[in-house]
């Protein structure tokens, strides 16, 4: 699986569940977390910046989920990157 032109197939990283005031908030309620972080899996060939292995955070409502080989990734665009580690 390769990504073309300025798409990058991603792996989400799973976050641990936070607790405010012994309740746990999961990812599901978590309004005030916009980005979530992942795995850059593939990077198409007009993206610059980030590579292959990179961690980065990513606008959490951007992209769609693609099943490849019985795993789950998201296909995002380099514009909903915000940070690359």
């Amino acid at each position: 699986m390769k990504a073309i032109n300025y798409y990058l197939v991603v792996e989400k990283i799973k976050q641990e569940p936070k607790k405010i005031a012994g309740l746990i908030i999961t990812e599901m309620n978590d309004e005030e977390g916009r980005y979530s972080k992942a795995n850059v899996i593939s990077t198409g060939n007009l993206v610059e910046g980030v590579k292959d292995g990179d961690v980065i955070t990513y606008d959490k409502h951007a992209g769609n989920d693609i099943t490849w080989s019985d795993k789950v990734y998201r296909v995002i665009k380099i514009n909903d990157i915000v940070i690359v580690e």
